[in-house]
């Protein structure tokens, strides 16, 4: 099967460049008292899953909340001058990157207020973006959250289909890091099928041996828990597939595992697509569809129940926004 091209910069590519230039505000931080006029609720789940995901470029942003990119641009641009969002645009070999938006301290005041607890109880220091800008992870988070953003966009473009669940690698620490520390949890719905699946997002930085001790952790889980999500292996070259599923094909049996593995080369555009081949052998490339289909005995991971302890902070952020409207509306 052909594979699609590979972008010349950004999730799936070669090359993350860092962190070039930040936007100037043109305007002092404003008081989220003045703001309560103006802020909609979509601004608010955009404040909630940029604490979450940490950093989301223009164009993710765009594909799950609003009906063009140019109606993106414009309240982005917007919600960044009244301090609700920062941003800063990496450089790139060719071209130019899209802004990346990252929670502001506007935006920090306002989620502190609507869960009532402090400003310090989020975290937020005033080198937040910096700090993202040049993390050497940059490239890492902005391929997971593009896939899922993908995924989301998806789903409320297709009937019968939706992702009604995605946690961060944050947010999946916080349930299970003791045993497992996956890059995402998420639940694929379509019809009558649900894959929940944890995802690692394997960009080739570190050795085959410590991505196979990873599947000891899984089986752990899934062995102390009762339940069994699916493990979605996403590699950046086909090379590294290949390596990885030589590497893991044995483990994964004898532990029991549901994985399937794809390369960035098929997933760019549609990783709801037929691109995931199951860690077993003559398996062919399949759907995420066609996984839950086949997979039996598939289950929710525990530890997903609401808590006492839990508040808006913790609790998960829905994908898409509130009453969000199909593209093209």
């Amino acid at each position: 099967m052909p594979s699609l091209p590979r972008p010349a910069s950004g999730p799936g590519s070669r090359y993350t460049a860092r962190a070039a230039t930040t936007r100037t505000r043109p305007r002092p931080r404003t008081n989220i008292a003045a703001l309560s006029h103006i802020l909609t609720n979509r601004d608010i789940w955009l404040a909630r899953m940029l604490h979450e995901h940490r950093v989301l470029t223009t164009h993710q942003i765009a594909r799950v909340a609003y009906p063009s990119l140019r109606t993106a641009q414009r309240r982005l641009r917007a919600l960044h001058e009244h301090a609700v969002l920062d941003s800063f645009r990496p450089l790139t070999q060719t071209g130019s990157a899209p802004e990346h938006y990252t929670l502001g301290p506007t935006g920090t005041a306002l989620l502190a207020a609507h869960a009532g607890l402090e400003t310090s109880a989020l975290g937020w220091r005033p080198n937040h973006t910096g700090r993202l800008a040049y993390s050497p992870s940059l490239g890492h988070d902005l391929g997971v959250n593009d896939l899922l953003t993908r995924l989301a966009a998806h789903t409320h473009t297709t009937p019968n289909t939706a992702l009604p669940l995605w946690l961060s690698e944050r947010s999946a620490a916080r349930r299970w890091g003791d045993v497992i520390r996956p890059d995402a949890y998420a639940h694929y719905r379509d019809g009558n099928h649900v894959l929940p699946f944890f995802l690692e997002y394997d960009t080739g930085s570190q050795p085959l041996a410590r991505v196979e001790a990873k599947l000891t952790g899984y089986a752990a889980f899934t062995a102390a828990t009762n339940t069994r999500p699916a493990l979605l292996i996403h590699t950046c070259t086909p090379s590294r597939e290949q390596a990885l599923r030589r590497r893991l094909a044995d483990p994964a049996r004898n532990l029991k595992l549901h994985v399937a593995t794809a390369s960035a080369d098929f997933t760019t555009t549609t990783p709801w697509g037929p691109w995931w081949m199951p860690l077993q052998p003559g398996a062919q490339r399949t759907t995420l569809t066609h996984l839950a289909g086949q997979w039996t005995g598939l289950s929710p991971a525990a530890g997903l129940e609401q808590t006492d302890a839990d508040t808006l902070l913790t609790l998960p952020v829905p994908p898409l926004p509130p009453v969000h409207r199909r593209a093209g509306s």
